[in-house]
């Protein structure tokens, strides 16, 4: 049963195995020092490291690309040109805001967007975690308002998103939109999914200089990006100029102390 559910998926890389089943291999390791068991442990596939560094965005980077979101056409006035100009600028405000994953917004229905509490339930997420994330108060407000717009075009609509055809948006819609309006003004290679990026790192930077309760902090962090462990939140701070020397001078200890070692990014 271990070597079944633990061998290497054809959609998986050898990162992504190594965190699924990581739990599994330490559990009978556990057991076997134990002598409960005689269970052989899995063969973790070797570790694959990452060398892609996610675009740092700067304010003005950031300006260029909402102003851009703001300036649709409207016209023509075509039901997919009018849904456009009105989904454009909160999608990608929402994943700029909350650190989501594009997939996770995509995929959103409208009863998973609680505009009365300001919670989104998230659950189509990476693997099986059902998660969710508070929205901010300018957030919550502009989805409150975008609901009632989105309404008239889509009265009977599923997702909270929809596309043209009623459906949710495709990641190809991403990616053309993104694309499209990022390059209007900047010219720095940059993804949609980098927004998610720049949110924990934005996150990290405010607790720089408040003398802040890390290991709590990273919690919060963690559970609000639908990540699986804590060891896969350790990689932003990779992203963080000088972390290491801030966490020494805060804490007294070294990362590696506070975290264990991680051995990629999930995502």
């Amino acid at each position: 049963m271990v070597n079944v559910w633990c061998a290497q998926r054809p959609t998986e890389t050898n990162n992504s195995c190594r965190t699924r089943i990581y739990v599994i291999a330490n559990f009978i390791n556990y057991l076997r020092d134990r002598k409960i068991t005689d269970v052989v442990g899995p063969i973790i596939p070797k570790m694959e490291h990452r060398t892609y560094v996610p675009h740092a965005f700067t304010n003005l980077e950031m300006e260029n690309f909402f102003r851009a979101c703001d300036s649709l056409p409207s016209t023509p006035r075509s039901p997919v040109a009018r849904t456009r100009m009105i989904v454009v600028p909160v999608f990608f405000r929402l994943l700029y805001s909350s650190g989501i994953r594009t997939n996770e917004a995509r995929m959103l229905r409208v009863d998973d967007v609680k505009l009365d509490q300001g919670v989104l339930n998230i659950r189509h997420s990476k693997g099986p975690f059902q998660h969710y994330v508070m929205l901010h108060d300018t957030m919550l407000d502009l989805l409150r308002r975008y609901n009632v717009a989105i309404h008239v075009l889509h009265p009977k609509r599923e997702y909270f998103f929809p596309a043209h055809n009623g459906s949710y948006l495709t990641n190809r819609w991403v990616v053309y939109n993104f694309r499209k309006l990022w390059y209007k003004h900047n010219t720095a290679y940059a993804t949609a999914y980098e927004l998610r990026h720049n949110y924990a790192v934005e996150n990290i930077n405010q607790w720089i200089g408040e003398g802040f309760e890390f290991y709590s902090k990273l919690v919060y962090l963690s559970k609000s990006m639908g990540h699986s462990s804590l060891e896969s939140t350790k990689y932003y701070f990779s992203l963080v100029p000088a972390m290491a020397d801030i966490l020494l001078g805060l804490t007294g200890r070294d990362f590696d102390n506070i975290v264990p070692e991680v051995d990629h990014e999930e995502g």
